[in-house]
């Protein structure tokens, strides 16, 4: 605890990412569990002064956005356009399934396939995630990639570029080099081409927020908003704000969020608002 300001404070790195995006330390805030009994009594913890509220801003599904700008892939750009279930139309598609018949399993696997696209897992990750056959995952993944041929053709053009360059860049040129492209060892390779597949997409996300940030913090420099940007937590912004300015201050901080970079498929920020860090309402 600072003694000056009775509060904890993290240290956030800006070069502890690969993929650009900021980590934080001593404590790292970036980890605080969501899932589980423990993780949401520890979120409770985190409270505002007297007199304020907490304003969560969480980029929604930012990831796959990037993925569908990057690839323009029909499929994947319609389903963003529409505003539809992504891991359920997914479902639906590798599956073969009308929306309505998808199961909780099949979209819980569509979603793990999704996500898997982007970090570019393998059909082992993907069978120990899952707890299906190898054989079953490599078959989710095939396909995955026949029904989403513009990914398909984007994983296959990047990883060329990737390996002509020796490099991979992000959505504002940012660049990241992979001299292990080339690497004799195959397990070093093959990590290096799921690096040259993961990159453009989590480091354009991190572009983004951090674009998103900018913005937000000029204006707030102005001194015209009673709020302050606490934390950064991948795709969330955290921010303190006055009760009664914090409904605007929320609306305000999710339209500089969406118009950070216009992409190919619209951008959508979800804010929620609270006492504490658990214990936040969606604005409406």
């Amino acid at each position: 605890m600072d003694p000056k300001t009775s509060r904890v404070h993290t240290t956030f790195d800006q070069t502890g990412s690969v993929t650009g995006r900021l980590s934080s330390l001593d404590p790292n805030l970036q980890n605080i569990p969501i899932r589980t009994e423990a993780g949401r009594r520890i979120r409770r913890a985190f409270v505002a002064p007297k007199g304020k509220v907490l304003v969560s801003a969480d980029y929604s599904q930012i990831d796959l956005r990037v993925l569908a700008h990057e690839s323009q892939d029909a499929t994947l750009m319609e389903s963003f356009e529409k505003g539809e279930d992504i891991h359920l139309r997914t479902a639906a598609e590798i599956f073969h399934l009308d929306p309505k018949s998808v199961t909780t399993d099949q979209r819980r696997a569509a979603k793990a396939i999704n996500f898997g696209i982007v970090y570019g897992q393998t059909a082992f990750g993907l069978s120990n995630q899952l707890g299906i056959s190898q054989q079953e995952a490599s078959t989710y993944i095939k396909n995955y990639l026949v029904r989403y041929p513009g990914v398909s053709s984007w994983v296959e053009k990047n990883l060329a570029q990737a390996k002509a360059d020796g490099c991979v860049r992000t959505l504002l040129g940012r660049v990241r080099w992979l001299p292990e492209l080339s690497a004799k060892n195959a397990s070093v390779r093959q990590f290096t081409e799921r690096a040259a597949r993961n990159t453009p997409i989590q480091g354009g996300s991190a572009d983004i927020i951090k674009i998103a940030m900018i913005n937000i913090a000029k204006e707030m420099a102005k001194g015209k908003k009673d709020a302050v940007m606490l934390l950064q937590v991948h795709d969330e912004l955290v921010f303190e704000a006055g009760k009664d300015e914090a409904h605007a201050f929320g609306k305000w901080v999710k339209g500089v969020m969406e118009d950070a970079i216009k992409l190919r498929v619209p951008v959508v920020a979800e804010v929620k608002i609270g006492p504490n860090w658990q214990d936040m309402e969606k604005l409406k």
